[in-house]
């Protein structure tokens, strides 16, 4: 097919310049379907020749919204939705469909030189040494655990479920998810796991409740607090401990290791350190169960080069490595992979639920301080998640290793 192949388009007249050139670029699409406005009063309907998804765009500012494509590409895209320039009734699905016409939009999405390398610097800025892997997860973690409250579900989990069926309530899957980790590591009554990234408690506890003993680490104290509350209303004190400590200053041997999506706040200079800690902290014999975002092999390279949405304004500091990349890390550690299993599109319902959940609670999230900048970060954020899951464009691993 032709690249210059152009969707069945219905535009408005007359059409301000700013309306013709965004319109210009959206009307590439090859798949699916996009209904709109420009401002409001002048509609717009572009239509792929090949079937796909609908999708509703609302642009309320074109002209700001070129500018920062322009200039920002991909980022500056987030951006104009942070700053209402645009919306959507159901921005998921929306960016689901974008990233399915990926090949159509990839070349507008490219921020000039000069804003990249603004990304680049800004990132390199957060590496994670154990002073900055502070600094970083307090920026995301230490919001104020309300603002999570509102929205996660009761355990209190902010990972992937993993949902025996569609309807499940999803504190269900999330136990679920802890259960299956579990048993992957052939946990028993009496075995003392490491967690690494403990969060607000919810897998510790879930261990606790079968007879294991649990010492989890995290770097947030407001996690810490909240967690340590939840342990002790459940009685829990003498099977969990929970500490305020980075994963290399951990001493002492456990009969099994997990880590739940935290290894992509590890930062890519330091995953070997992180297996080389799994290697030293479990014992002979033992197993470790991590869950963790991985991207494909293909899109790493210039992923890695190019700084984007998530790592700017969600997890500074943060980076995903490749399936291929945890194989290696791994071996390399000495540890032996006995399973690697996708997640991903567990991930997408997990997060298309936290999509409903949130605009259900936007009143209390209003009422806690945040501005609307912030919270359309944070709605670009969970639908950004969503769509690169959806499409497989990014990926949750279950991987268990074991420890010769």
């Amino acid at each position: 097919m032709s690249s210059t192949w152009e969707a069945r388009v219905e535009l408005p007249s007359p059409m301000p310049v700013s309306g013709k050139i965004l319109l210009g670029w959206i009307k590439r699409l090859r798949r699916g379907r996009i209904e709109g406005e420009l401002r409001e009063d002048k509609p717009f309907i572009i239509q792929g020749a090949e079937p796909g998804l609908s999708a509703v765009m609302r642009v309320h500012k074109p002209l700001r919204m070129i500018s920062r494509i322009l200039t920002r590409g991909s980022v500056g895209f987030a951006e104009s939705y942070m700053a209402g320039e645009w919306s959507s009734p159901d921005t998921p699905h929306l960016l689901e469909l974008m990233l399915r016409n990926e090949d159509a939009f990839q070349r507008r999405m490219e921020p000039n030189w000069l804003h990249r390398l603004r990304l680049t610097f800004h990132h390199q800025k957060r590496r994670n040494t154990q002073r900055g892997s502070r600094r970083n997860i307090a920026e995301h973690y230490d919001l104020g655990n309300e603002f999570y409250r509102h929205w996660l579900d009761e355990t209190m989990t902010y990972s992937a479920a993993v949902f025996d069926a569609p309807e499940q309530p999803l504190a269900d899957a999330q136990r679920n998810k802890y259960r299956q980790l579990l048993n992957a590591i052939n946990a028993r009554p009496g075995d003392h796991i490491l967690e690494i990234g403990c969060g607000w408690g919810g897998f510790a506890m879930e261990a606790a409740r079968h007879g294991m003993k649990v010492t989890g680490l995290t770097l947030s104290s407001e996690q810490l607090a909240w967690a340590r509350r939840c342990v002790a209303e459940e009685g829990l004190n003498e099977q969990v401990d929970l500490r305020l400590e980075d994963y290399r200053d951990t001493t002492g041997r456990f009969d099994h290791a997990v880590s739940i999506e935290m290894l992509e706040a590890v930062g890519e200079d330091y995953w070997p350190a992180y297996f080389d800690m799994l290697h030293e902290r479990v014992k002979p014999g033992g197993q470790i169960g991590l869950h963790g975002i991985t991207i494909a092999e293909d899109r790493f390279e210039e992923y890695r080069r190019r700084p984007d949405f998530i790592q700017r304004y969600i997890f500074p500091g943060g980076m995903l490595p490749t399936p291929e990349r945890l194989n290696y890390e791994s071996h390399r550690a000495g540890l032996n992979v006995l399973e690697s299993t996708g997640l991903g599109q567990h991930y997408a319902e997990t997060l298309l639920q936290w999509d409903q959940r949130f605009e259900n609670v936007l009143p209390q999230i209003k009422q806690l301080g945040f501005d609307a900048r912030f919270i359309n970060m944070w709605r670009y954020y969970l639908a950004y998640c969503y769509a690169g899951f959806r499409t497989e464009t990014i990926d949750v691993k279950r991987l268990v290793l074991r420890r010769p």
